[in-house]
Formats: C-alpha cells, structure tokens, sequence
C-alpha cells in the first residue's frame, strides 16, 4: 500500500543527487531550505528556480488516557519556485499518511491536506524579515483531516549573531475550524531557535516551541523542544539532507516526532 510514495521518494532522492547542467553565469549559492525544525527561514528561493523539500519519513508518537496514536508521513513535499529573487510560490502535498490508534482504534491511511503558499521578503539578507501567508486545502481522506479550508500567515525572521550563530523568530496566526459548529477560531504559535555551523558543511540547530489553539470546544497549549541537523556537502551546495527529533513538553504535545528529509534546488 505504501509503495507509490516510497517510489516517489526514491525518484526525487535519485533526482536531488544527479546536478543539473550548470550554466556559466550561475554563481554557487548555498541552499536555504525551511528545514530542519518547526521554524520557517525568511529566505526565499531565486528567480527562476525550483527548490524541492521532501519529508521522507516522519513519525509522531502520542501517549494521551492510555491511548497510544502513532501518526507517520511519507514523502511529503514542498515545491518551491521563485518568482522574483523576494518572491517564491510554493505548493505542498502528502502522498501518504497514516495513523494508528492502540485499544482497538484501528489505523486510517491516505492522501494527507495540501497547502499553497507564497514567501516574500520585505527584507533579505543575514538579517531577514519576510512574510508567508498560507491555505490549506481539504484533500486528506476522513479521519486524517477536518475537511475545511483554514489559512494564517506566519512571519519568519532571521539575526545573524557572533560566532556564527543565526537566531530564527517565527510568530504565526491561523484560523481554523472549531471542532463543533461550523465557526473558527485563532490559534497562535512562535518558535525561537538557534543554528550554527559545526563544521564546514554541518548545521546544528536547536528550537523551543510553543502554541495555543483557541477552539471554543477547549483551549489546547502545546510546547516542544526540538534538535535538528543539516549537511551541504561542499562539492554540491545545492543539496541538503537533514534530520531532527522533537521532544513534547507537556501532556497535550506529541511526546516525540523523529524525521529525515532531503532538499534540492534546481
């Protein structure tokens, strides 16, 4: 059942490591991805070029009431294209998803939501403000989504501090559907994180996260802590992988997602 996905993430892992043909006037640039972590980077891609993100596997486990739901990701990608060198529009899709429920709630798979967004700088550079809007589309089949159109907008930011450390403030707003009756609600959320190179080509970061859903049916905080690492290597800066694990904070946040993924730009 799984296997178009793992067949999808084979052929854009196949694709991510076989370089394009580079074009004399094309300068090497590093990839900027909007992972490891939560957190979203302000940077967006060039002008004329597709950047390619892909969730290979993520697992969330969630112990709540002696229930254990375990919920995993397959291949799920982030299709970026820059329309202007501050502007890029980007296009999200879950090929799979699944979630199982021990004491008998069974397990549910298929095609997850899809959500189109669009990044613009208003400010680029190491220290970097850019805004990014978002909808979600109610594509996932029933019992992996709540079937409605919701959107927010989320404000990446970016310092860079001594000793090559980049500090990463993501404030986002959102209004989603109340659990019962067809109103909406806000629900808010920030990460705080932190990056530096440990070496030439590996990235560590370390994040805390934090939000509240505002549903009239009860308020829910979630908070996480959450580590990530990334690898350019230096002879195709145009690549990355990368992986991470968070950790939930309180009884109402997963108490742990592990992921791996791959990033390209083209």
């Amino acid at each position: 059942m799984i296997k178009t996905p793992w067949i999808l993430a084979g052929l854009l892992a196949l694709a991510a490591l076989h370089p394009a043909p580079a074009r004399a006037e094309d300068a090497p640039k590093p990839i900027c991805a909007d992972r490891p972590s939560k957190g979203t980077s302000p940077c967006t891609d060039d002008a004329g070029h597709w950047q390619v993100e892909v969730d290979e596997f993520d697992v969330t486990r969630n112990r709540s009431g002696g229930v254990t739901t375990d919920t995993t990701v397959f291949a799920s990608t982030n299709f970026k294209y820059g329309v202007t060198d501050r502007l890029d529009l980007e296009f999200n899709i879950t090929p799979l998803q699944t979630q199982s429920v021990s004491n008998g709630g069974g397990r549910t798979s298929g095609f997850g939501d899809v959500t189109a967004r669009a990044k613009f700088a208003l400010i680029p550079g190491d220290n970097a403000i850019s805004l990014l809007p978002s909808l979600k589309l109610p594509t996932a089949g029933a019992g992996l989504g709540n079937g409605a159109v919701e959107g927010g907008l989320t404000v990446p930011i970016s310092l860079a501090l001594p000793g090559k450390v980049t500090l990463t403030l993501d404030p986002e707003v959102d209004a989603l559907k109340d659990s019962t009756g067809s109103g909406r609600h806000a629900s808010y959320a920030l990460a705080v994180g932190a990056s530096r190179a440990l070496t030439s080509t590996v990235t560590g970061s370390v994040e805390l996260w934090g939000g509240q859903d505002q549903d009239p049916g009860g308020h829910v905080t979630q908070a996480s802590f959450d580590l990530g690492l990334a690898w350019i290597p230096a002879k195709m800066q145009t690549l990355q992988l990368d992986g991470g694990v968070n950790v939930g904070l309180n009884h109402a946040t997963p108490g742990a997602e592990v992921y791996v993924g791959i990033s390209r730009r083209f």
